[in-house]
């Protein structure tokens, strides 16, 4: 899908052909699309396919007439019937007078200035939009995180009730999820380095303090994806912990069931004996049945008061 974008006056609205200071928007283009557009305005096709394919790195490729800026955005997608997140690529093409953005779904981060909700937005001031752009998706990045550690601390909220593997197999979901923000993060830090040192790039005089305050977003996400892994990590020993001491507890406890009801076992076991019944204690007396009964449930009760009193109980 193409759409093309234009600001006037503070306002944006959809244009129907390309002309200059417009902002062409690809969402999953086909093949066919991303020709079309890579004819009209001489650009290699590769380079606006290469943010459809979910394995590009983050880069910044200077070429005859145009750059071409690679950065990885969070995104929502559906994991095991679950709300989760990933990264994805997003292509920013800056042309001479417009700009092309090309990704796989239609991100909340260029929502918005579709919808005109983000201030001093202009089409026509490409590398401002670039600048917004990546301000937001360094946003959106600690928005998400912080989705991410409301879970961890739900999970770390039922350590003390049901715990369950499941919430062994969210934690480590959790921390997959780090893993990726934080190579995408750390993928976009070198591009906001680049994009400092570029000269061919235009920028005006406030546009460079919005570079600064991309680069600290920048760094301020890549510090919480780093916080928020160790403390995943510590979480997920503490569970696995609580785990391992429940399961032992209840081995310990069945023991001390088995020691009891053993006890039973033998003396029955020895009264069962094809020997002499003279030889056995009460085996003659009329109520013996019922002695030997009642000997066998103190010395029952003894044996779950020592266990007890040796905390095996």
């Amino acid at each position: 899908m193409i759409k093309i974008y234009r600001t006037d006056n503070r306002s944006i609205h959809e244009e129907d052909k390309i002309q200059e200071g417009v902002w062409i928007q690809m969402i999953h283009p086909t093949r066919e699309e991303a020709m079309q557009v890579a004819e009209e305005l001489d650009i290699d096709i590769d380079d606006i396919m290469a943010a459809l394919d979910e394995e590009e790195s983050s880069r910044i490729e200077l070429e005859p007439g145009y750059t071409l800026i690679l950065v990885d955005i969070p995104t929502v997608e559906v994991r095991h019937d679950k709300r989760a997140y990933t990264t994805i690529p997003l292509g920013i093409i800056l042309l001479q007078n417009m700009i092309i953005t090309v990704c796989t779904e239609d991100t909340p981060i260029l929502h918005r200035f579709v919808k005109g909700r983000v201030k001093e937005f202009s089409t026509k001031k490409k590398m401002r939009f670039v600048y917004q752009i990546l301000f937001r998706a360094a946003s959106l990045y600690q928005a998400y995180l912080r989705v991410l550690d409301k879970r961890r601390i739900e999970i770390e909220e039922r350590i003390e009730g049901d715990t369950e593997d499941v919430d062994l197999m969210a934690l480590h979901e959790l921390e997959s999820t780090l893993v990726y923000f934080a190579t995408s993060l750390r993928a976009n830090g070198v591009v906001l380095d680049r994009l400092t040192r570029y000269k061919r790039l235009e920028q005006y005089p406030e546009d460079q303090e919005l570079l600064d305050d991309v680069i600290i977003e920048n760094k301020q996400a890549i510090e919480m994806t780093s916080i928020y892994r160790d403390i995943i990590n510590s979480t997920r020993e503490l569970l696995s912990s609580v785990i391992d001491s429940r399961l032992n507890n209840v081995m310990k406890y069945l023991t001390s069931i088995t020691i009891v009801m053993a006890i039973p076992t033998v003396i029955s076991g020895l009264y069962g004996m094809n020997v002499n019944a003279g030889g056995m204690p009460f085996a003659s007396t009329l109520h013996g049945f019922g002695i030997i009964c009642i000997i066998t449930l103190l010395i029952c009760i003894l044996a779950l008061w020592l266990l007890r009193k040796k905390k095996m109980l």
